[in-house]
């Protein structure tokens, strides 16, 4: 080390400790004082005590050095540091990590093949979104005028003229609700239709209508239906697509005469297990959603259900119990993340459609109770990662239609599939045939290989037998 170092050695050391405020030893002393000031100071921790000593024992050797090539990289490094955190302290503070999924999954949906098709859609809706909420937000800030100037007693005759003629959204829709509930309760209404109506809420007192057995509030802006709605006993009916649904009640399986219910394009992420109470329940659709898993006992409830319609959820397996649906006729999930079936749905003797395309790549294989479903008439496997068609899939004779493409099928081969779904159901019944075959030569080669063995061990231990009368020379001597 140099006894004597230059000032311009100093200089550059100088500007380098005042650019790291963590080697500044007058600041580590005053952060060590305040510790000590504060009452009841608990001792420190191993990485507080880790890091105050790491930064004297770097500070110490700093001040040691007088290489004018190390010093000029030490200011180099600092001024890189510097602009490192100003560009940190610009991105703001780091976003938590559902956020982060969020961000990814949404980029992943943006990139998948099926975002191209609804791109211009979405591009339409966001803009009438946006054009809603605005138009909302005017008509809030003019009621708020308005309000405040009728307190402060402020309207002009024109004003109130004006006002009277221009009746907010939500008068207009509570005298219609009004009418309505009046006129169903006074003459027994079966159905009404309040679709397309931008409602933001249902009252309660719906509930009351018991006389009603169809009920359409799909359209609107609604986030949440009514308990009350259970006390609809005689409901048939009820549509809630395209609103703005997180979650249903599990009310809802009070519903014991529902047959119908459309729960597409909204936000749910799963269905109440109160749906498995509805007995009566034959079509379900619930389509166009962020459904990740359905109850696991749905099975077991809905087994008039005829028409389970999901497609473009993101359900990642079926329960056991669907095999219970032994009314089901149509079955719609493409468009999930599903990675096979159950065994179980080849209990499904009624099945006639069965849609499970554009699953990508998860779906790899079909299960071989798949056979089992001998009214099967459409089967659609598109734009999956199946490599073989199951073995019993010959057995399917009702069927006549089959979609098989972007799969990286090998059996059959492309040649085959090329012909049509009747090529394809002979070319399997052959497999299936040749592999019954192959069995029971393979059954009667072990019979005839363990008869012949246990021929020898008789005649060894035995001898030969001749007649009724036989002896055997080793029992007898062994007895």
């Amino acid at each position: 080390m140099d006894p004597n170092p230059s000032p311009r050695k100093m200089r550059i050391l100088k500007y380098v400790m005042t650019k790291i405020p963590s080697f500044k030893r007058r600041q580590l002393q005053e952060l060590e004082n305040e510790r000590l000031a504060r009452p009841y100071a608990l001792p420190e921790t191993y990485t507080e005590l880790s890091e105050r000593e790491s930064y004297t024992e770097l500070a110490e050797r700093v001040s040691h050095l007088t290489d004018d090539d190390i010093l000029a990289n030490i200011r180099a490094v600092v001024v890189e540091v510097k602009q490192i955190r100003s560009v940190i302290k610009s991105l703001g503070d780091r976003p938590d990590p559902e956020t982060v999924d969020l961000a990814r999954l949404r980029y992943a949906e943006a990139e998948s093949p099926v975002a191209g098709q609804f791109d211009e859609n979405a591009e339409y809706d966001m803009e009438m979104e946006k054009r809603k909420r605005l138009a909302k937000r005017e008509r809030q800030m003019l009621q708020k005028l308005y309000d405040t100037a009728k307190s402060a007693g402020k309207l002009s005759a024109l004003d109130k003229r004006v006002s009277s003629m221009l009746p907010t959204i939500a008068e207009e829709v509570k005298e219609e609700m009004a009418d309505i509930l009046q006129d169903a309760l006074m003459n027994g209404v079966e159905r009404i239709d309040l679709s397309r109506r931008r409602l933001p809420f249902v009252p309660e007192a719906f509930g009351k209508l018991h006389t009603l057995v169809s009920l359409d509030l799909s359209s609107n802006k609604l986030t949440a239906i009514p308990e009350s709605l259970a006390g609809l006993k005689s409901l048939e009916e009820l549509h809630l697509s395209s609103n703005l649904f997180e979650s249903l009640p599990d009310t809802i399986g009070s519903l014991q005469h529902l047959q119908f219910l459309n729960v597409s394009r909204n936000k749910l992420t799963s269905l109440p297990d109160g749906i498995c109470k509805c007995r009566s329940l034959l079509e379900l659709d619930a389509s166009f959603n962020q459904i990740t898993y359905l109850p696991a006992n749905i099975g077991y409830g809905l087994i008039n259900l005829k028409k389970l319609i999901m497609p473009l959820n993101k359900l990642r397996s079926l329960p056991t119990s669907i095999g219970e649906m032994i009314s089901l006729q149509v079955l719609d999930v493409h468009f999930n993340t599903l990675r096979g079936l159950p065994p179980s749905i080849g209990m499904l003797k009624k099945l006639e459609v069965l849609n499970l395309g554009s699953n990508f790549n998860d779906f790899t294989a079909l299960p071989e109770t798949i056979g089992s479903l001998t009214r099967l008439r459409e089967l659609d496997i598109c734009n999956n990662q199946i490599q073989q068609l199951p073995i019993t899939f010959g057995r399917l004779v009702s069927l006549t239609r089959l979609v098989v493409d972007h799969n990286p099928l090998t059996v059959p081969p492309p040649e085959v599939v090329a012909e049509g779904v009747e090529a394809v159901k002979v070319y399997m019944s052959k497999r299936l045939y040749d592999m019954i075959v192959e069995e029971e030569r393979r059954v009667m080669w072990e019979r005839e290989e363990q008869a012949q063995q246990a021929g020898w061990f008789t005649f060894l231990f035995f001898g030969p037998a001749y007649g009724p009368g036989a002896t055997y020379p080793y029992l007898t001597h062994r007895l």
